[in-house]
């Protein structure tokens, strides 16, 4: 096969041949992997003929579309883009129209021969030409729409302009210097004496209001996206069906209007559910089944109650119309798939449902809807209730005048069934998974079993997907992390049937996604945090970093060349510090090396060749991390100097935490579990069935955590040292 044309289409399509891995080694892709990429992208690489015919089409549809989907301005730039035309329309009077997201309208009239001319081709045989149009306009921040007619008023292309700050918002506070800190949790580990079973926002709302007697000023979340109503133990929080709505899981059931109803106490004051209620609360690991079949009885039952309350029927109505086609899809889609669960359907995702449910807008989904309206709604009401009580505990943040207040994070993508790709399977490569090439985090590579959007797909639909998914995750958030930040630059994807180490970058356009990134932060005043572990080129760091995108800086991961780990108060200034991650051990799960051990029993490290030379490291960073505890005084002389007499002790636990606070980042994020010294994982990555992931819960009732003495000393310890750092 000529490769020209499959070289050209790799270029044209973004697909990244050679690398630096995450050791620093130049690396090329696997052969076949550039084919394999195109083939899933719709291109037909085993004949040549098509691929040229399919490489010609996509070039003359790119000539006979006049302008282009979308233009993404920032602070600064000229008003121009790209026209093109027919060679005998060039002469001709042109009108162009902006019309501002506010409604204000411009008109401009020219010809395309006073502007400049930049390319020239021939379209089955007629010349075309493309003309770069500047505008004297001063655009607003926003989503603006272009019209380009001819003089009659004949309209022959459609565009938008994005007008984008240069940066990213930062908090006045943290922009004058002041370091702050605060917790970050896994809300469904969360126990307490109220919740049933897993954490929910009224256990959000009191965390906020403990962290903020302590000085914090914020509470990190995991991805808090919307998962399977129906198939409860789906329950990864980083594999969700839609990224735009809420886990409705975390509704706490008795803080919904008409829960003291006589009906409603019938059913939780029955001895067989408190009985159910009881056990579930103080099992070890979260039983999602079990939460489930407490919760959704209830909520349903409420849904009834609350059918004759006009007001929230009222809210009820405006929330869903605001919700739009996502919202539709998503409860379409939680409806549909309960339905087929009580038939005893195969039901996990969409590539599952009966051929006439395959699509979101067949008719067969259409008739199911007018058919099942009221299940539907139920579903509505579920999404309705989690943003409301989200929002209440955003609320309590800022009435504590934290400075950041809640902060969310974005997961990369949704999983392969999800309601999010049934309704925009246009949009995603379901043949393709996104993923990581071999790094520290998985020696083998990963595959995250998430598909990948389509860039060029994006582009056409004018990035409103991103527009939508950054908006509503920044909703009632003061920080926002962008999980997997690379993702904005390039993401590695991997076909079925394919190990992850066979996989291949694919670029993405990453000034106008940064550019719309900034925008939706300022509208929502969200400061941004990108976390930018494993492959990433220097480049797209410092890329981050001018927009105004907080790095994430991991104590483990910020080693020297000799070993030696970096002291925090080396950090930048513009990011945000921490221990460890939740894919990665708690403090005392890496000093007593457990997920070494874990991972031997779980056949990660299936030879003593591979887990030998893991415990070796291990003990020479231990021993490098003591060296920079003493150097600092972080630590007293109670603590030996050398690692082979050193156990994880409280002293050394929170002497940690303390070093940290003492660093230069702007924010700093610590763990619960690390308060609580827990020492076994939430997560191991590279696991399915063969680990609890997700599920363990923290040791201590929320109640309990604040009122131990020494927890207490350790929040004001690193209080005071934070504002020592700001001075």
């Amino acid at each position: 096969m000529t490769p020209s044309i499959i070289d050209t289409l790799v270029q044209l399509r973004g697909i990244e041949s050679d690398f630096v891995d995450a050791y620093g080694r130049p690396t090329t892709v696997h052969p076949g992997t550039k084919e394999k990429l195109l083939s899933v992208m719709g291109y037909d690489v085993n004949i040549l003929s098509h691929l040229e015919q399919q490489l010609t089409q996509e070039i003359d549809d790119v000539w006979m579309t006049p302008l282009n989907p979308v233009q993404v301005l920032r602070d600064g730039d000229q008003v121009a883009f790209a026209v093109r035309l027919p060679i005998e329309l060039v002469t001709e009077a042109v009108k162009f129209t902006v019309t501002f997201e506010s409604g204000e309208i411009h008109e401009f009239t020219t010809q395309l021969v006073d502007h400049e001319l930049v390319n020239v081709s021939d379209v089955e045989g007629a010349e075309f030409q493309e003309y770069i149009v500047q505008l004297d306009i001063n655009l607003p921040h926003g989503y603006h729409s272009l019209i380009l007619a001819m003089d009659d008023d004949d309209v022959i292309g459609h565009g938008r302009l994005i007008q984008a700050p240069n940066a990213c918002y930062t908090p006045t506070a943290i922009a004058e210097g002041k370091k702050i800190w605060g917790l970050s949790i896994q809300l469904y580990c969360v126990r307490s004496e109220n919740n049933w079973g897993i954490g929910d926002f009224s256990d959000l709302t009191y965390l906020i209001h403990k962290a903020a007697d302590q000085g914090a000023d914020f509470v990190g979340l995991n991805p808090i996206h919307a998962l399977y109503p129906n198939e409860p133990d789906a329950c990864s929080p980083y594999s969700p069906s839609s990224r735009k709505w809420l886990n409705h899981l975390y509704i706490d059931v008795t803080s919904v209007s008409g829960f003291s109803a006589q009906s409603i106490q019938a059913l939780v004051t029955d001895p067989e559910f408190t009985h159910k209620l009881a056990h579930t609360r103080a099992i070890e690991y979260i039983d999602y089944d079990a939460v489930a079949a407490l919760k959704m009885p209830v909520l349903h039952a409420l849904y009834i109650e609350n059918k004759t309350n006009k007001a929230l029927q009222a809210e009820l109505d405006a929330f869903i119309i605001n919700g739009g086609k996502s919202l539709q899809t998503l409860i379409r889609y939680d409806a549909l798939q309960a339905d087929l669960k009580a038939q005893q359907l195969e039901c996990w995702g969409w590539p599952v449902f009966p051929e006439q449910y395959q699509d979101a807008d067949a008719p067969g989904v259409v008739k199911f809807a007018e058919e099942n309206a009221d299940a539907i709604r139920f579903y509505g009401f579920l999404q309705f209730l989690a943003a409301q009580q989200f929002a209440q505990a955003s609320q309590a943040a800022q009435d504590r005048k934290m400075i950041i207040g809640l902060y969310r994070d974005l997961a990369v993508g949704v999983s392969e069934g999800s309601a999010e790709i049934w309704g925009a399977k246009d949009l995603y490569v379901t043949s393709a998974s996104v993923g990581a090439p071999p790094d520290i985090l998985g020696p083998l590579g990963q595959n995250w079993g998430l598909p990948p959007k389509d860039p060029k797909k994006l582009y056409e639909q004018a990035y409103q997907p991103i527009v939508d998914l950054f908006a509503s995750n920044m909703r009632d958030s003061g920080a926002l992390r962008i999980d997997h930040a690379m993702a904005l630059l390039r993401l590695w994807w991997v076909t079925k049937g394919d190990s992850a180490d066979k996989g291949g970058y694919v670029y993405y356009p990453v000034d106008d996604l940064l550019g719309i990134l900034a925008l939706e932060s300022h509208r929502n005043q969200t400061l941004i945090i990108g976390e930018d572990l494993g492959t990433v080129p220097e480049e797209i760091r410092e890329k981050l970093a001018d927009n105004g995108v907080y790095s994430y800086r991991v104590f483990f991961f910020e080693q020297a060349k000799d070993g030696g780990f970096f002291s925090p108060s080396h950090y930048p200034v513009q990011s945000m510090s921490t221990l460890t991650i939740h894919d990665f051990p708690t403090l005392s799960g890496y000093w007593h090396c457990n997920d070494l051990e874990l991972g031997k029993e779980l056949g990660l490290y299936p030879t003593e060749e591979i887990l030998q030379p893991l415990y070796v490291s291990r003990h020479d960073n231990k021993q490098q991390i003591l060296n920079t505890l003493h150097g600092h005084g972080a630590i007293s002389h109670n603590v030996s100097h050398q690692v082979e007499h050193v156990g994880m002790t409280q002293e050394l636990n929170y002497g940690m935490q303390t070093h940290m606070a003492t660093g230069s980042s702007a924010l700093l994020s610590l763990q619960l579990e690390d308060w609580l010294q827990m020492d076994k994982p939430v997560n191991i990555p590279g696991t399915f069935k063969e680990y609890p992931n997700w599920k363990r819960k923290l040791s201590r009732n929320l109640e309990d955590i604040f009122s131990k003495p020494e927890i207490v000393e350790l929040a004001q310890n690193i209080d005071a040292a934070r504002r020592n750092a700001s001075a």
